[in-house]
């Protein structure tokens, strides 16, 4: 990583995060990641009360994905 100067310091070029994936993702204190479930926007009306209740709730993804996102979300890890 290229080390820029301030001052007379040297300072690392801290990492961002990637907007996009932070709309869609949030880490928890415990370090889980949760996402919104698909569906839930459009064609409701035949969908049941009981699967637009689920639809709306945030659930943990899965586990193959979790380093990936957490790569793309340095700074809430």
């Amino acid at each position: 990583m290229p080390k820029l100067l301030t001052e007379g310091r040297e300072m690392v070029k801290s990492a961002k995060t990637k907007r996009t994936a932070a709309k869609r993702f949030k880490i928890t204190g415990s370090g889980k990641v949760l996402h919104q479930r698909v569906g839930g926007q459009h064609y409701m009306l035949k969908k049941s009360k009981r699967r637009k209740r689920d639809l709306q709730r945030m659930v943990e993804l899965h586990p193959s994905h979790k380093r990936a996102v957490k790569a793309l979300l340095p700074s809430q890890i």
